[in-house]
């Protein structure tokens, strides 16, 4: 199944990923994560991955990201080929193209909440846009703390931390991988409304993978994997529209 845009809606991408397929093992142990996935992720939407343990989605998500190699197909962020690149190259794309954020916030503790923020344009030797910067900053309300190290905030303000690192560089696309998985459900929903909000203010395009169909609400639409194949798709997803898609894949036994 190949996903395309609904009428009225961008059709500019940000990444796309063509007859894309992820094969572990060989023989008896032959494993085929992704079979010949297809799908457009486009500029300034925010798109849920959602699937069975065992789908693909975070398989997905981490070839797209230029995290993982594939085995066939194309990968593109932006105009740029992925599979062309060489190490330094694609080290380079996901630093200056790319924002991450991770379950498990992955911030250095030796380093107050500004520091962290900015560390990825620090190594890269470039300054950050003090005017974006500040609006990125302001959006998840850490004004109050950027002083603060790791070990002085709270696991909702951590995650606010690795939120505004993703976002600091204006990326042409942010990942998360589950990124409200370690969190409870308040701050887990500021989270969320922070992602949201910046695709609809600050035209950010976010990829985000999870299995919480109250999560998956939160984007413009859900790509549903099943046995490494995009099996559905949701338009404006609600939890209860998901809830039901779940439901009826669970029914035909499409789990792992």
């Amino acid at each position: 199944m190949t996903t395309t845009p609904a009428p009225g809606r961008a059709t500019a991408v940000a990444a796309r990923a063509s007859e894309l397929s992820k094969i572990y093992g060989q023989g008896e142990t032959r494993v085929v994560a992704l079979d010949q996935v297809s799908v457009d992720f486009r500029q300034a939407e925010f798109t849920a991955i959602m699937g069975p343990s065992g789908s693909g989605k975070s398989t997905l998500m981490h070839c797209v990201a230029g995290l993982d190699t594939f085995s066939s197909g194309s990968v593109r962020i932006g105009d740029t080929e992925l599979g062309s690149l060489k190490d330094k190259q694609l080290t380079r794309l996901r630093r200056d193209k790319i924002g991450f954020i991770f379950q498990a916030f992955n911030l250095l503790p030796t380093l107050t909440a500004l520091e962290n923020i900015t560390l990825p344009m620090d190594i890269a030797g470039r300054k950050p846009d003090k005017a974006w910067l500040e609006q990125v900053i302001g959006m998840v309300g850490l004004s109050g703390r950027l002083s603060h190290r790791p070990a002085q905030l709270s696991g909702g303000q951590q995650q606010r931390v690795a939120v505004a690192r993703a976002l600091a560089s204006r990326p042409e696309i942010v990942f998360g991988d589950e990124p409200t998985g370690n969190l409870d459900s308040r701050s887990g929903a500021e989270i969320l409304g922070f992602l949201r909000n910046s695709v609809r203010e600050l035209g950010q395009t976010v990829v985000m993978v999870t299995h919480d169909p109250v999560a998956a609400a939160y984007a413009d639409r859900v790509v549903f994997l099943a046995d490494g194949r995009i099996v559905d798709e949701v338009l404006s997803p609600t939890a209860d529209s998901v809830l039901d898609l779940m439901k009826r894949f669970d029914a035909k036994g499409r789990t792992s």
